[in-house]
């Protein structure tokens, strides 16, 4: 990679070729960008691609976190939302399970989704990392790298070095050997190289700098052909370009003025924890952090995520992430557009778009307007001028005054001009349609019949079911003297870790004495635990997203002769972020003692007896292979005890709506479909009553609790199965109860859009087009249904004057046009979609001298 001096800025619009040439063009070279090698340098200003500057906009999609056949639907999306380029990392841990051993099959093809990237026209930037952290188990590490001799994660360490260099050159040899780099005629133009590891390089002294030194050194060996980036290393080494990940990135500057204002990851939401709410953010703010970027000199930005997707298997990290990885992107979890988050940040981008002449060209000028009032100008020698008003304040409206005319700018939000005199769009000021969702429970079909039962569950009489034996049952299990520590033990192959122990009582035990309660004392480094006594669970406990720790402090009755101790320590999710997180432990570490009225004996250095997962883990229960025989089925279906293996059947829902599994009425577990694993389940950890919020004022900087909602529920109660998982006929719905569920009440529903609306003021900009600066001076309330076929069948409510409320809960206000509904049937009812003025002149004047808007809500069939 050579970074070029500064390149003339150019139209960054290219000619349109006509649909046979990108055909004939595809068929030739697999639509890898048309063929044509590009050569990606990068300046002061923006990445440049042969020769022109680029204003860029990308979006991370995690390639494992939807299916292959999600993919091509999630790309097309994203590039209708205004997105250049996708961006994903590289999971080391999911391609090399066992060293040596490659896996990209599936969900884990990363030629094929760089390449169906490619067919939709987008470039690609692939965060090799190869530590991802992305809430992703170990941060992406293989567990076996932490048993390689004398090894140290991300620092100077040889053993350490070799492995990274051998995985990161597989991956760049993979993208070569198809063709994929840019400098190919590949969608490739960017590369990373380590994450974040600025936020902690001074943990590891000295030897941090010539780790980075060498890891930039490295990766630009490789021979990739386009420029390598590191997030958040403000010491970057030349030609790495060095980037911001956060909520807001105005305010970052790279660390040499021959780099272009990057922002790699651009936080649209935040993860979501078992037992914590769920985190939002709203669009305004997301769009105010975006416009004030661009403002401030940025020419490349990332949403991380713009599809976040799912957590399936055993992939989360934290520990204590939850399955769900939605992170409130413009795409939701399912697939299905997130309104009006995705249309308003559609809106954003082609304002953007607009302005891209003059943001290449230049740095823009600053200028005051006043207290919180800014202004900055791009001007070209050739006469293009675009402008960025923004009002910072947290508190108040203002009017100001720019180029000798006026412009109200509300609290938190900026303007945009692409011609430095009319505003085509305004962060706080939505003019996107809204959507309306609904989980709606489906009829499923039992084993036995092809009748439809009378609600969405699996009936009582078509589950089976095989109980896990308490304790040690595997032929591998091995005894060591003290507790061992779980990672080192099980090397993460299961969540699970059976301590086993015995202890003889005569009849002397002080323990016995008059017959009192002996307390059984344990201290856990984490994650949940769950203690057993002579085969009955005696008491369980576990951590949380703060503290994986467990102290269990349990009441319980040892009988004369030997009493035996079995202790399930579970892990949910290993370590993914931190100093040395590769070295935090879990499981239990002790003490472990036996606390009576006048002695206390510690057990912590007894025999124990450990076996690594499950028995049904072993067998393979889950599987399409397993033994059918071993499954019991009687009347008397056991319900809310521990360790419970389930399975059951039912029919694929109608349509093709997204499906989810209600999981209400279990406890924590996980479960499969047909085979696959769908992730852990947890529904009986429920969040906080506190910290949420109904309506989160996005004004004012955002935090990752700012706005919380879903306080005191589940943290996750819907689980979702994509549809390629869903075969036609019957399916198979096997689940690993840890804790104790009813498994009659899950139930299954689809994810369906029910309405569209939009709230569109008078004082609105009017709705963009992307070849020209607006197309009137007149606001617009657009609706259009979001699926083929569908046109809009009804209007469920249409109020022009001040109406109030949100998507589905709309009224009136104190003044409304009696003219509003008939208008807004005529306008819309049978059509795809409608564009209807906002104005006195369409609808009336109900109440004068007031800034009117029309809010309209609509279904689609």
């Amino acid at each position: 990679m050579v970074a070029g001096a500064a390149a003339a800025a150019t139209d960054a619009a290219s000619p349109k070729l006509s649909p046979f040439l990108v055909i004939f063009l595809c068929f030739l070279c697999g639509c890898s960008h048309l063929c044509a090698a590009a050569t990606v340098t990068y300046d002061h200003r923006a990445l440049v691609i042969d020769g022109t500057r680029r204003v860029l906009i990308s979006g991370s999609i995690h390639y494992p976190r939807s299916t292959p056949e999600m993919w091509p639907d999630l790309i097309e999306k994203s590039k209708n939302g205004g997105l250049d380029i996708v961006e994903t990392y590289v999971f080391w841990n999911l391609h090399e399970p066992v060293q040596g051993q490659y896996d990209f099959e599936g969900r884990k093809d990363l030629v094929r989704f760089v390449k169906t990237v490619a067919e939709a026209g987008l470039y690609v930037h692939l965060r090799i990392g190869p530590y991802v952290c992305a809430e992703w188990n170990y941060g992406g590490f293989p567990l076996w790298l932490h048993f390689i001799p004398g090894i140290e994660f991300r620092t100077d360490n040889e053993p350490f070095k070799r492995e990274m260099q051998r995985f990161t050159t597989k991956i760049v040899e993979m993208m070569k050997q198809e063709k994929l780099y840019a400098s190919q005629g590949g969608p490739i133009i960017l590369s990373q190289i380590e994450n974040e590891y600025g936020n902690i390089d001074s943990s590891y002294g000295a030897a941090a700098k010539t780790y980075i030194n060498w890891a930039a050194s490295m990766a630009t060996s490789l021979d990739t052909g386009v420029p390598w980036v590191m997030c958040q290393q403000a010491d970057a080494p030349d030609p790495i370009i060095n980037t911001c990940n956060g909520f807001y990135c105005d305010q970052f500057t790279p660390n040499s003025n021959k780099k272009p204002k990057m922002w790699t990851e651009n936080w649209s939401g935040w993860f979501l924890s078992f037992g914590g709410g769920v985190p939002y953010r709203p669009v305004e703010d997301l769009a105010f952090a975006v416009a004030r970027f661009f403002q401030r000199g940025g020419t490349f930005q990332n949403y991380y995520m713009y599809h976040g997707g799912t957590n399936f298997g055993r992939t989360t990290g934290g520990p204590f992430i939850a399955t769900s990885y939605d992170y409130d992107a413009p795409i939701d979890e399912y697939g299905i557009l997130r309104q009006p988050k995705w249309g308003h940040l559609k809106d954003l981008h082609k304002a953007i778009k607009l302005c891209e002449g003059a943001l290449v060209a230049t740095d823009p000028t600053y200028t005051s307007l006043g207290q919180n009032l800014e202004a900055h100008v791009y001007k070209t020698a050739s006469g293009s001028c675009a402008a960025f008003l923004a009002n910072v304040g947290t508190q108040s409206d203002a009017t100001v005054t720019f180029n000798g005319k006026t412009y109200h700018l509300p609290a938190w939000s900026v303007s945009i001009l692409p011609d430095c005199q009319n505003v085509v769009f305004n962060t706080a000021q939505i003019n996107s349609q809204a959507t309306l969702l609904e989980t709606k429970y489906v009829k499923t079909y039992s084993q036995a019949s092809v009748q439809p039962i009378n609600s969405s569950e699996i009936s009582e009489s078509s589950w089976t079911f095989i109980k896990e034996p308490v304790g040690i049952t595997k032929s591998s299990a091995f005894t060591k003297v003290g507790l061992l520590e779980q990672i080192n033990t099980t090397a993460d192959a299961s969540d699970y870790l059976w301590y086993s122990t015995s202890i003889d009582i005569d009849g002397n035990e002080p323990f016995l004495f008059n017959g009192t309660q002996t307390t059984l004392h344990i201290e856990s480094l984490g994650h949940v635990l769950h203690a057993f006594v002579n085969g009955q669970l005696s008491g369980s406990g576990m951590g949380n997203s703060d503290n994986a720790k467990v102290t269990l402090d349990k009441s319980i009755m040892l009988a004369p002769g030997k009493n035996k101790i079995d202790l399930l320590s579970v892990t949910v999710g290993l370590q993914n972020y931190g100093a040395f997180f590769d070295l935090w432990g879990a499981g239990i570490t002790g003490p472990v003692m036996l606390k009576g009225q006048k002695s206390t004996t510690d057990l912590s250095s007894n025999d124990w007896t450990y076996q690594i997962g499950l028995k049904g883990e072993e067998l393979g229960i889950y599987e399409d292979s397993g033994d059918s025989s071993i499954w019991i089925s009687q009347s008397a279906l056991p319900k809310n005890q521990p360790l419970v293996w389930y399975k059951g059947y039912f029919d694929a829902p109608e349509g093709n709506d997204p499906v989810a599994i209600d999981f209400t009425g279990m406890g924590k577990g996980e479960a499969w479909v047909n085979g696959q694993s769908i992730g852990r389940y947890w529904p009986a950890y429920v969040s906080p009553q506190t910290g949420c919020t109904t309506s989160c004022n996005y004004r004012g900087a955002f935090s990752s609790n700012k706005c919380l909602k879903n306080c005191g529920k589940p943290s996750q109660r819907l689980y979702h199965v994509p549809r390629s998982l869903i075969q036609t006929g019957q399916n198979r719905l096997v689940l690993f109860e840890e804790m104790g569920g009813d498994p009659t009440q899950i139930s299954f529903a689809t994810r369906q859009i029910v309405s569209l609306c939009g709230h569109v003021s008078e004082s609105h900009p009017a709705l963009l087009d992307a070849q020209s600066t607006a197309q009137s001076n007149v606001p617009m309330l657009r609706l259009e249904c979001p699926y083929p076929n569908q046109i809009i069948s009804s209007i469920k409510f249409a109020s022009f004057g001040t109406p109030q409320g949100t998507c589905g809960s709309y009224n009136h206000g104190k003044c409304s046009s009696d003219d509003a509904l008939a208008v807004v049937q005529q306008a819309c009812i049978g059509v795809k979609s409608c564009d209807m003025e906002v104005s006195i002149k369409l609808f009336g004047d109900p109440c004068r001298n007031v800034i009117k808007s029309l809010a309209v809500e609509a279904a689609c069939s």
